[in-house]
């Protein structure tokens, strides 16, 4: 039998074009489906926007991991507190702020054996996951029960245009 770690994974990435509360939605689905392959998880307590009022709370709750963190020792006080803060995903409440802020945080990520396995960035905007044959299998099924479109996801990163390129289409114009 294979364990989990020797399955082939498949990266996909978060489609452009999806409303924004399918993206919240797609973010969450994508940590439930990975969340018992998870061994180390991080996040950051910075949004490029005004954090929604729902997630103020784990807002809150992060930046308090992140100082328990610094009076356990594991985190230093000179570095910023607000970034890498260490998420123990088989804990529901640290597991619930992940869920809560990987949509609108600049950076979430988690890790499996030295390999990461989620990436969040760019305040939503940015979503990349590796998936076992199974766990794809679960993820569209739950997309399928929030009603997110099955375009949510393709297996080709976004290209980004350089601000050099949309400058000039825009000079055109």
């Amino acid at each position: 039998m294979t364990s989990e770690a020797d399955e082939p994974r498949r990266e996909l990435f978060l489609r452009d074009g999806l409303e924004a509360a399918d993206v919240v939605r797609v973010h969450r689905a994508a940590l439930r489906v990975l969340r018992d392959s998870i061994e180390t998880a991080h996040v950051d307590a910075y949004s490029d926007i005004a954090w929604p009022r729902e997630v103020a709370p784990a807002y809150e709750q992060v930046l308090s991991m992140a100082a328990n963190e610094v009076a356990k020792g594991v985190r230093s006080a000179k570095g910023d507190p607000g970034v890498g803060i260490d998420v123990d995903v088989r804990d529901d409440t640290q597991f619930d702020v992940l869920l809560a802020l990987a949509p609108y945080t600049i950076h979430a990520e988690a890790w499996r054996r030295g390999r990461e396995i989620f990436s969040a960035s760019d305040t939503g905007t940015a979503l990349w996951i590796a998936v076992t044959a199974e766990q794809e299998v679960r993820l569209i099924a739950r997309l399928d029960a929030l009603g997110v479109p099955h375009t949510a996801f393709t297996t080709q990163p976004r290209r980004r245009r350089s601000l050099f390129a949309r400058w000039s289409r825009h000079q055109i114009a």
